[in-house]
């Protein structure tokens, strides 16, 4: 239990206590989940959900030297790192825990023979970096056990990575050498910071790092670190704040690739020479972002992949000769995790599409043929009877046109509707596999929305900021509009909509109930900000300032009169309709004391709430049974809306 958590694990008794004195609280406790006035979940809830939650996905980690992979996918209650040899080969299972291990990174050089993989504990966010070896099986602690870590960048030669700690004090990230043959004692201070620093690349010669400050989505600076010296210049000097989305040196050291949206509204790529200070674009006649981009080892070839509307398409350059490469034509979905092989000869990619998991697929450039390495599980389910999303649109209060993905159950309707509303605030809803979304729309016979109200991200850095500090509400009203929008359709039940989110997406949840109750049967929140002071109080120190930057600073007596006149505690009498809130304990993010806080200002309205707390969870439910769970529960919340049995007071 970290430090935090021993301070504030009295006000969970407190909470309680007072839950208890404001109504009887049925109270379960069952394994690591504790359960509050929530029934008793029937089994024919359960039966069929179970197929569509036995689905899996697979992720790209990480190329081996010897051309095999390492990938995260689960076989038991959570994902694990396994390598496979070959495409559609077996899957070896390395890492056995009870915690996810989701990411692993192998070295260039082939004589150390293993990788470096991170893991936290309950859901903290605490990530640890650890060295497994291939000789032995055995995992070995290279960081301190305690701080937050970054996974590892590392050198051309392989003989070291770099990566950012927050160890010295807990709040800003400085960034670290080290040798994974040296254990934990084998680390160098290359870079003491303020706030978020993280390293991208090594220079050719291995004396120089790019390095990134992270400030917000929309402003950062990246800058170049002399190993030796310690020497820090700034890469691109820019006057106005502009967002980067990534950096890497050329084959010669001295260009770097770049990723921004200085003088565009869309994060475009560009080569920028160091010497000259000649900024060269290179997607320019592409007018979406560009969400990823990779380079081979000989820096020769380039790939990098365009977010169109939340649909990802791949591009291929040589770079040597400055030319485009033939790229697959990738169906509808999402594409991510690129990586060349060692030689640079075969391009690996995480593939998701709406009606198949994630899974690895690999690009032979000169066969030109993508071949599947790895096929996941579905439950035994048909995926081609899942729901492809459509794309709409509606007008918003002010006129501004939002984005929104539709899944339609089959038949004329009216169907009741499901409001998906993302978190981040900056995140995207994209066309992705969800077997929860199946469920919902073929079983539960219900249309999905899934809306990209105002700031998120994808549209340009205007969509971007529209929601940002006193804006927020805005963000809010967009959500109206869709009610309004939803009205106007025929095959869409509006007496029957209810809001779903997770962290932001939980404010939002919260807020709809606030200003749209009597127009929505109810709304689950998980791990939701109920209050934008109380949150920022209480994040984490070192993402408080990354929050601020978006939320606005709640230690200024305007920003926070704002905060606390939309707050949803603040406003909880006008919540009547019933609400389901699900919190990870450990959340580093969101406190769960936000949670604790409206559920008891919510049932103190005599409202109907389902409270779900998962003491071994963080920043939503990583483990099998709590997510399994989650869900039925979230189905019968469901029918028992959908159904009248679960009524408004």
């Amino acid at each position: 239990m970290t430090p935090s958590k021993l301070i504030v694990l009295p006000l969970l008794l407190l909470s309680l206590l007072l839950a208890s004195s404001a109504g009887a609280v049925e109270r379960v406790e069952r394994g690591n989940l504790v359960l509050e006035n929530m029934p008793e979940i029937p089994a024919e809830v359960t039966e069929r959900l179970e197929q569509y939650q036995n689905t899996r996905s697979a992720g790209f980690a990480s190329w081996l030297n010897d051309g095999s992979i390492l990938i995260s996918t689960r076989f038991g209650d959570t994902s694990q790192i396994h390598r496979v040899s070959q495409p559609m080969g077996a899957r070896h299972q390395l890492t056995f825990f009870p915690e996810p291990v989701t990411s692993a990174s192998a070295p260039p050089d082939p004589e150390l023979n293993g990788f470096v993989y991170s893991r936290d504990v309950g859901g903290n966010e605490f990530y640890q970096l650890f060295w497994f070896d291939f000789a032995t099986g055995e995992s070995t602690l290279l960081t301190d056990g305690k701080s937050r870590n970054t996974g590892p960048a590392w050198s051309n030669r392989g003989d070291r990575f770099a990566y950012a700690s927050t160890r010295r004090d807990g709040r800003n990230y400085d960034i670290y050498l080290a040798d994974p043959r040296q254990g934990p004692e084998g680390h160098r201070l290359a870079l003491e910071g303020e706030g978020l620093w993280v390293p991208m690349d090594w220079s050719p010669t291995d004396d120089r790092l790019l390095v990134i400050n992270y400030r917000s989505i929309t402003e950062s600076r990246v800058f170049q670190l002399e190993l030796e010296s310690g020497e820090l210049t700034q890469v691109y000097p820019q006057e106005e704040p502009v967002g980067f989305g990534g950096a890497a040196f050329d084959r010669r050291g001295t260009g770097v690739y770049v990723v921004h949206d200085h003088g565009s509204e869309f994060k475009q790529l560009h080569h920028l020479d160091l010497e000259s200070g000649k900024s060269t674009p290179l997607s320019a006649e592409i007018p979406w972002d560009v969400s990823s981009f990779t380079l081979n080892r000989a820096r020769t070839r380039l790939a990098f992949a365009t977010n169109e509307g939340g649909m990802s398409r791949l591009h291929l350059r040589d770079v040597k000769d400055d030319r485009p490469l033939p790229a697959p034509d990738l169906p509808v979905g999402i594409v991510g995790s690129l990586s060349f092989d060692p030689d640079g000869s075969a391009l690996a990619m995480t593939l998701n599409t709406p009606q198949s998991p994630s899974d690895v697929f690999v690009y032979q450039l000169a066969e030109r043929t993508l071949r599947r390495w790895t096929e996941s599980e579905v439950g035994g389910l048909d995926t081609s009877e899942f729901p492809v999303p459509g794309l709409v649109s509606f007008e918003s209060f002010d006129g501004l046109e939002v984005p929104a993905w539709l899944y339609l159950p089959p038949g004329e309707g009216p169907h009741p509707v499901v409001i998906q509303i993302h978190g981040g605030p900056e995140a995207q809803s994209r066309p992705n596999f969800s077997s929860t979304y199946a469920y919902w729309v073929n079983e539960l016979g219900a249309a999905v929305i899934r809306p990209n109200v105002r700031g998120s991200s994808g549209y340009g850095k205007t969509y971007l900021k529209l929601d940002n500090g006193p804006l927020r509400e805005n963000s809010v009203l967009d959500i109206g509009a869709l009610l309004h929008w939803i009205e106007q359709r025929p095959d869409l039940d509006a007496d029957r909509v209810i809001v779903y989110g997770g962290s932001y997406g939980g404010y939002m949840v919260l807020a709809s109930m606030v200003n749209f109750d009597e127009r929505l049967l109810g709304g689950v929140s998980i791990v939701g900000i109920s209050s934008f002071a109380t949150f920022l109080e209480n994040t984490e120190s070192y993402r408080r300032d990354l929050r601020r930057a978006e939320y606005g600073d709640e230690r200024d007596p305007g920003m926070r009169a704002i905060m606390e006149r939309i707050s949803p505690l603040n406003n909880a009498d006008k919540i009547r309709s019933p609400l389901f809130v699900a919190q990870g304990y450990n959340d580093p993010r969101v406190p769960y004391t936000e949670s604790e806080q409206i559920v008891a200002a919510v049932r103190d309205n005599g409202v109907p709430v389902w409270y779900l707390l998962a003491m071994d969870e963080g920043h939503g439910f990583a483990k099998k049974p709590n997510r399994d769970y989650f869900q039925a529960a979230t189905v019968l919340f469901f029918k028992r809306l959908f159904e009248g049995e679960l009524g408004a007071e």
